[in-house]
């Protein structure tokens, strides 16, 4: 038999019982969460705005839910990375970057460009030796010669090294130059060969290169240079000088000059002895300064000694020295002192900038050691250089470059090309 209590205490856990049931069954209206409600309750689809620009954006949740985004709040950033810790380089070590794969590294390109394309330039592209196939050169002496000819030019052995060293020092010969280029030729002792020189040298440049060529005799006394080539005027620097404000173009020179088979051309000193006047600087000067407007390399043919007053202008405005000597120990002592004396007179930087040739001027070889007389030389100047014993030169008279032998041609060849080479240095 059940009490009043009891049935009380049933009815309340009956009405607990239906309360959940109802909470299912009732249809909500309302779209706002109550308070307290899982994130599972079902609810309307809502349409979230995107989260502002640059904020942390979250992975897709399962099952198609959306966070909902209080626009009130500030934007989530992104989590930071974690600090991986890094071993410190040791001093002087740099990264190299890492060529992507498959892509080989550039031979010869920077640190920072290896492994990484080049491109090429359309000039490099277009270039001669780049489309066009490159044939050998033709050989021009020797054997290879023969082989050449005698194949009816079928066969082609390419130069020599003796050909493609003669090459390379016409190559240096034939070098830009920019305005006119002064050289003084030098020697305190006569009978060295300084006039011969100076005729093969401008010979030699006048022969190869396109511009011209004067050598002026300014030998205060009577020089011999206009007879190393063939006379084509009787006139001489003094008629130059005297007709100086009638000169306004090249023609007007050339009719004072003559002109030897190789181009060079040479303007003669005095040949009156009843001419008392000595050739003295002002005159070296204003005929320098005329030749410098028609000609590109001006050789100078000084007299044996350093003090009369033409010297002093020839010093001024030379832009090299070539100094003469012979291959005796007088000749190379008198070499040494010109070297000495420009030195202690202002003139160390143009000595510097000076060649000196031995010249043998006697057909057997003597007893002095050329090489320890090179050496000596080639501790104060540039550039030392040898010109053997040519039977063609020893006869004084004109001088031709085709009758020369071959060791003499070579040897001006590598003086010429030895002068040449301070062209730059000016430039």
């Amino acid at each position: 038999m059940t009490g009043p209590s009891e049935e009380t205490a049933g009815e309340q856990q009956s009405e607990q019982a239906q309360e959940p049931a109802a909470m299912f069954s009732e249809e909500r209206t309302d779209s706002t969460p109550h308070p307290g409600t899982g994130p599972y309750d079902a609810q309307p689809t809502q349409v979230v705005d995107p989260p502002p620009q640059g904020a942390y954006q979250p992975l897709p949740q399962p099952g198609g839910y959306q966070p909902h985004y209080d626009q009130n709040l500030p934007p989530l950033q992104p989590p930071a990375q974690q600090h991986q810790p890094q071993h410190a380089a040791p001093p002087g070590y740099q990264q190299q970057p890492v060529a992507p794969p498959g892509v080989a590294p550039v031979p010869g390109a920077p640190a920072g460009a290896q492994g990484l394309p080049q491109p090429a330039s359309s000039a490099d592209e277009l270039a001669t030796a780049h489309l066009v196939k490159q044939q050998k050169r033709t050989p021009q002496s020797g054997w290879r010669k023969a082989v050449y000819l005698g194949s009816g030019k079928l066969l082609n052995p390419g130069e020599s090294p003796a050909d493609t060293r003669r090459r390379e020092l016409i190559a240096r010969v034939n070098q830009p130059l920019r305005g006119c280029y002064k050289i003084a030729m030098l020697s305190l002792k006569g009978g060295v060969g300084k006039t011969t020189t100076t005729t093969t040298l401008g010979a030699t440049f006048a022969s190869l290169r396109g511009d011209r060529v004067v050598a002026v005799d300014a030998n205060p006394d009577r020089g011999t240079l206009s007879q190393k080539i063939a006379i084509e005027t009787t006139a001489t620097v003094r008629h130059l000088l005297r007709d100086a404000d009638k000169i306004t173009r090249y023609s007007d020179v050339r009719s004072y000059t003559s002109q030897g088979s190789s181009r060079l051309e040479i303007l003669a000193s005095e040949q009156d002895p009843a001419v008392s006047e000595a050739f003295s600087e002002n005159d070296y000067r204003r005929t320098v300064n005329l030749l410098e407007h028609f000609y590109n390399i001006v050789l100078t043919d000084c007299g044996t000694g350093l003090m009369h007053s033409a010297m002093k202008g020839v010093l001024d405005v030379a832009d090299s020295l070539v100094v003469v000597s012979s291959g005796s120990v007088d000749g190379a002592r008198s070499a040494s002192a010109t070297l000495d004396w420009l030195e202690a007179h202002g003139y160390g930087d143009l000595v510097k900038r000076s060649v000196v040739v031995i010249n043998s001027v006697r057909p057997k070889g003597s007893s002095v050691d050329l090489d320890k007389l090179a050496a000596h030389f080639g501790a104060k100047v540039r550039s030392v250089c040898r010109i053997p014993f040519d039977a063609h030169l020893e006869e004084g008279a004109e001088i031709e470059l085709e009758r020369l032998g071959g060791d003499t041609r070579l040897a001006l060849l590598e003086l010429a090309a030895t002068v040449a080479d301070g062209f730059n240095g000016r430039a």
